[in-house]
């Protein structure tokens, strides 16, 4: 049985940490954040964390 390939779109996206969660990235950060609030605009520098619930399914695309 071959081995299973990893996904190269999510394994450049997402992180694992040591705790098992996973890093993700904000959307909507590319061009015309002139319209963005400030507040919002530090909120999307941040890195944020995937929900339990998509967990197990992004860990297997990059494993």
């Amino acid at each position: 049985m071959p081995k299973m390939k990893s996904v190269k779109g999510a394994v450049k996206r997402f992180k694992v940490k040591k705790s098992g969660a996973i890093k993700r990235g904000t959307a909507f950060r590319s061009h015309i954040l002139t319209k963005v609030d400030g507040k919002h605009h530090r909120q999307m520098n941040s890195s944020k964390y995937v929900n339990a619930s998509d967990a197990k399914k992004i860990k297997e695309m990059i494993a």
